[in-house]
């Protein structure tokens, strides 16, 4: 095991029986980790760094927790995907006040995890926003390949490094700035409404991000917008990795986020362009965060939201790379 995880608090055992839920099927893996798994999960929880006061250190527990209400079969797509190999390699150790500390943590824990997995598909649950430039910064470091950027998200996350820090709004700039990805590369789909500075799009001119927003994708609908974007992706990297900002969603849909917003997309929305994301196997990962669990409904909307947000992405992967 890393010296990076720790085990999670919420911890499931694989039950094989003829209705599985997603609690039965993903595998703990808190001791070792081996390349027999199809997909990685790693709960990432820090969030320190969010510039809204937020607790979405909590929603990797809660995420598991929401294990026990879906099952491994999809009536949309009729299939059960149980066969798919996952495991869940617990929290990456986060430190209680040092930011650039668990920043650190969470690189080395990512590059563990590709030595010891280097076939697996990575997921990441957030934790805050800032948890995305360990990661891709890992798997750069690690693969040596070029890397674009599909991002869900309200926000361009483009602020200055110098008046902003190591934070959730700086994660896409710090990985610009460091010449880790190229801003031709990095496509920001869902902006929408009042929340971006001119500022940030001044600097997102300068560095060349690609912007999509939450207008024009209805406008092309899901499976068109992502075939433009990954046909431009793929002409250009080796690696793709995907990044969801629970935050793009609109208010109603997803109360249970820092940055909360109206005007926001529908979870109909974010879900189908998951699935058509799914398809493609040069995506290699995805994190979803800036989901806090102690904002959310008593029934738990958001953090639900999340998890099917996963699993839609999980179930496009088994039926069209199987």
């Amino acid at each position: 095991m890393s010296q990076y995880l720790i085990s999670p608090a919420t911890t499931w055992n694989r039950v094989d029986h003829e209705d599985m839920k997603v609690k039965d099927w993903i595998e703990p893996s808190y001791a070792q980790l081996d390349n027999r798994f199809d997909i990685v999960i790693t709960g990432v929880p820090l969030s320190r760094s969010s510039i809204s006061a937020s607790a979405a250190s909590e929603y990797p527990d809660s995420f598991r927790k929401s294990w026990n209400f879906f099952t491994t079969y999809s009536i949309d797509e009729d299939v059960d995907f149980r066969t798919l190999r996952i495991a869940d390699v617990g929290d990456v150790k986060m430190h209680g006040t040092n930011i650039l500390q668990c920043h650190e943590n969470i690189e080395h824990a990512m590059t563990d995890i590709q030595n010891n997995c280097p076939n697996s598909f990575y997921v990441q649950i957030g934790g805050d926003h800032s948890i995305t430039a360990p990661i891709i910064r890992s798997l750069a470091k690690h693969t040596g390949k070029r890397i674009g950027i599909v991002q869900f998200d309200t926000h361009l996350d483009l602020r200055s490094t110098e008046s902003d820090g190591p934070s959730n709004g700086t994660p896409i700039r710090q990985l610009l700035d460091a010449g880790i990805i190229r801003g031709e590369d990095v496509y920001n789909i869902g902006l929408h409404g009042f929340y971006n500075a001119p500022s940030l799009m001044k600097a997102a001119n300068h560095y060349g991000v690609n912007r999509i927003t939450l207008k024009q994708f209805r406008k092309n609908g899901a499976e068109q917008q992502i075939a433009e974007v990954m046909k431009e992706l793929q002409d250009k990297v080796d690696i793709v990795y995907v990044t969801v900002d629970m935050d793009v969603l609109d208010i109603t849909y997803a109360p249970g986020v820092p940055a909360s917003t109206p005007g926001g997309m529908r979870t109909d929305e974010l879900f189908d362009l998951l699935y058509e994301v799914g398809k493609y196997d040069i995506v290699r990962g995805m994190d979803f965060v800036c989901l806090d669990p102690h904002r959310d409904t008593s029934e738990q909307q958001t953090v639900k939201a999340g998890t099917y947000a996963f699993l839609t992405a999980m179930v496009s992967r088994f039926v069209h790379l199987k």
